[in-house]
């Protein structure tokens, strides 16, 4: 019987008081009966829209409909055919903007929760499922994959359910890409991450770290291998910089710099000796995603006070609307309208302040978004022993400029053809960030699985 309740079922947290202090995951994930409610909520329409605004084309009312007959593994059957990465974008990926948006449910209340749902099918398999894995049969063909991120991950595991012979390519020690370095712990833990890493290996999928391709070996060199294609997923983390006075100090990060310290580097663990600078007083510049991850992991290393300095209003900022609330609930504090413009430091070269000038929001953008106008003689200083800059990232150059025949656009990022995600360049192929710019893991993994299709139709044509 279909649920008519107007409002998802809510899924369990621990409380911000409590949450602010320590690193475990935020949500607890549905039991079984909360599941069962929430999938029951579906009605499964003929039309199913909810698909049409899923990166990878999940069949969501399928592998909800098993939900309710209580066939979880076959949900998880379901999933996977289109996604590598469950369990990963059950947590992070922005439904509400996406698959969510165009359920029916959500025209007279709220939409059934398609990511709590995904989630709760992903960690029930990765908890009672058999751990033998089928490796398909081999087709006798080599791809090189470069990156490890959520679009390296996506391109070959399709690949391997094809037969293809994939190796992955990663710099860090660590696979996993901006899913191990980005994005804290209470949001994704890291043994989730590396429990679907661990699936794909299972596929075949070999990944060497340490290796930083452009460097140890170059694009032309993994062809000389053998190898028949190559995708580029190197992402997007090269990070913007305002260019204002003060940049330079002690006590200033790149977001990039400070999340990768915490989460890759365990900085937030007693037992591991990396060095950070455990503030009390923030300034995290920037309105996305991001800065959030930022100014909640401030909180959680001790920070009395924590500020979001964005120079826009709330409508505006590109964050997922969750992770503003439990910012919030936290203890993170917005300076909105507010931007930076000097970064205060002492005589030892140490952040003691950062100065801002009010907005005001003029006339729209090209973008459609109303610009920030600096309010005359509104300059205010917040006392601060950190800033944290977290206004966006760029694709690092290196493939770029070690391989001949790879063109870029003005901000750097690959051009490819939108629809095969070919590069200028035989037999190269991109995704995810580097091509889009720092955009979503679920948009990364979408240019992924397009790119395994097309270089198992490029390879097949020769």
């Amino acid at each position: 019987m279909t649920n008519m309740c107007p409002t998802k079922t809510p899924m369990p947290e621990q409380a911000p008081n409590v949450r602010n202090k320590n690193f475990d995951e935020v949500a607890s994930g549905y039991t079984v009966e909360m599941a069962l409610n929430e999938a029951a909520r579906c009605l499964n329409c003929k039309n199913h829209p909810c698909i049409t605004g899923c990166p990878v084309s999940v069949p969501i009312p399928n592998f909800i409909e098993q939900v309710v007959k209580g066939e979880f593994e076959e949900a998880y059957k379901v999933i996977t055919t289109a996604s590598s990465l469950p369990a990963v974008c059950g947590r992070v990926c922005p439904q509400e903007a996406q698959c969510e948006s165009k359920c029916v449910r959500g025209i007279k209340g709220e939409s059934v929760s398609i990511g709590r749902l995904e989630r709760f099918v992903a960690d029930y398999h990765l908890q009672h499922a058999d751990e033998a894995v089928e490796k398909p049969e081999s087709n006798g063909h080599k791809v090189a994959v470069i990156g490890s991120g959520p679009a390296g991950l996506t391109c070959a595991g399709t690949l391997a359910k094809m037969g293809y012979s994939v190796t992955v390519f990663e710099a860090f020690h660590t696979a996993g890409g901006v899913l191990m370095y980005g994005i804290p712990e209470f949001r994704l833990p890291k043994a989730i991450v590396q429990k679907e890493i661990s699936t794909l290996k299972k596929l075949g999928v070999d990944i060497e770290t340490n290796m930083v391709i452009g460097k140890v070996l170059s694009v032309d060199e993994l062809f000389e291998d053998g190898f028949e294609a190559v995708f580029v997923g190197t992402g997007a983390g090269l990070p913007n910089f305002m260019g204002i006075e003060g940049e330079g100090l002690i006590g200033v990060y790149s977001a990039n710099e400070f999340l990768t310290r915490i989460n890759l580097m365990k900085a937030y663990k007693e037992e591991y000796d990396t060095p950070i600078i455990r503030p009390k007083n923030v300034a995290v510049v920037g309105g996305g995603n991001v800065a959030m991850d930022a100014a909640r992991s401030a909180l959680r290393l001790g920070a009395e006070n924590v500020y979001i300095v964005y120079r826009r209003s709330e409508d505006e900022m590109p964050a997922r609307n969750e992770e503003i609330h439990h910012a919030k609930e936290e203890g993170v504090i917005f300076k909105l309208l507010s931007n930076p413009i000097r970064v205060i430091g002492n005589d030892d070269g140490k952040v003691v302040g950062l100065e801002c000038v009010e907005m005001v929001l003029g006339e729209p953008d090209a973008g459609g978004r109303r610009r920030p106008v600096a309010k005359e003689g509104s300059n205010f200083v917040l006392n601060t022993d950190a800033v944290i800059i977290a206004i966006g990232n760029s694709p690092n150059p290196l493939i770029r400029s070690t391989t001949e025949g790879i063109e870029a656009n003005a901000k750097g990022c690959i051009i490819v053809d939108e629809n095969t995600m070919k590069t200028t360049k035989e037999g190269v192929y991109a995704g995810g960030d580097t091509v889009t710019g720092a955009a979503t893991v679920i948009k990364a993994m979408g240019a992924g699985r397009n790119a395994a299709k097309s270089i198992d139709e490029y390879i097949k044509s020769k």
